[in-house]
């Protein structure tokens, strides 16, 4: 495919070029080209995505087949960009969140579940859930049907930078008694940035458009998983020491929040790690085994450093503060 994806050097959007280069597409990407230089074999086009005038001199009079879209704050940048591909552009794949949905998740809900209110010509991006509501709808307006929405749930892998599996890597490399957040069997919903890429592309390459749930399937791995797989893989010395969710509310520790496990107000959220992914499989969706996701990742943290976490990410002392941990630890 001739591809442009808007964004393409941080997280999912580097997970995008690189894998489209690796399946022999066309890419090109539109940034500001400030973050990191361009993948070599990539059309790399300037523009800062807030300003529309910009944006229309960098594109040009270019088609492309398909628009890959990782754009995460205010809608009406989602507006103006998929006004100005609609009659060059084939399918426009925008990157969402399962955020769009009204909370309380229901358990087990599919994309048919009620939505957030959003303005696609909106300029607020303070309202996470409702900037992506907002960024869905200015892409249907523009594409219709030839849009896709991918409704990401927790996506992890190679080039996280919101502060989840690194953050868990470098507690773990400190080795010791570790406090994790219980219970031990408690599952995991979560995306390889690397298997939403790959499905993201095939979609586009096949024309599939609508909304999807897009993330692995529920109960597939547990917390105590997660992190014994990490530790299998990097061979740290630590023990696991798992804090029951109550204590670590009572205690006022976010430890557990980082992975969806607990949330604001409420220590056992339902509908976090339950979603219905029965038509992102249908469509195609494959998910890589959890030891690939945490080797790959730690490969990166080892090759390039801790990434620059993203603005809108919680700084990566948030989690766990180490007095606090030491005397928790010392209760259990």
């Amino acid at each position: 495919m001739k591809l442009l994806v808007l964004g393409g050097t941080h997280h999912v959007g580097r997970a995008i070029v690189e894998t489209a280069l690796e399946r022999g597409d066309e890419v090109t990407t539109l940034n500001r080209g400030l973050s990191r230089a361009p993948e070599p074999g990539v059309q790399a086009l300037i523009a800062d995505r807030t300003d529309t005038t910009a944006v229309r001199t960098a594109l040009g009079r270019r088609e492309w087949d398909a628009v890959i879209d990782t754009w995460a704050w205010a809608p009406r940048v989602v507006a103006d960009t998929a006004r100005l591909l609609a009659g060059r552009a084939g399918h426009y794949g925008y990157v969402s969140s399962r955020g769009v949905y009204r909370w309380p998740w229901p358990p087990a809900a599919d994309e048919s579940a009620p939505l957030v209110d959003g303005d696609p010509a909106s300029e607020d991006a303070a309202d996470y859930a409702a900037a992506k509501r907002g960024g869905e709808l200015a892409a249907l307006e523009e594409f219709g049907q030839r849009a896709l929405l991918a409704r990401a749930g927790m996506i992890l892998g190679p080039y996280e930078d919101v502060g989840r599996i690194p953050w868990w890597l470098r507690r773990l490399e400190k080795g010791g008694r570790v406090l994790a957040p219980g219970p031990a069997d408690a599952p995991l919903q979560y995306i390889d940035a690397r298997d939403m890429a790959a499905w993201m592309l095939t979609a586009a390459e096949n024309g599939v458009g609508g909304a999807f749930n897009v993330t692995g399937r529920a109960g597939a791995v547990t917390i105590d998983e997660l992190l014994e797989t990490a530790l299998a893989v990097t061979g740290f010395d630590a023990e696991l020491v798992w804090a029951p969710a109550e204590l670590l509310h009572q205690e006022g520790l976010p430890l557990g929040m980082e992975l969806g496990l607990r949330f604001p107000h409420d220590p056992a959220p339902t509908g976090m790690q339950d979603a219905d992914v029965t038509a992102a499989f249908a469509a195609g969706l494959t998910c890589r085994p959890l030891r690939d996701t945490i080797a790959g990742t730690w490969a990166w943290l080892q090759a390039e450093g801790d990434p620059t976490p993203r603005p809108d990410a919680p700084s990566p002392d948030t989690w766990l503060d180490p007095v606090k941990e030491r005397q928790i630890l010392d209760q259990l």
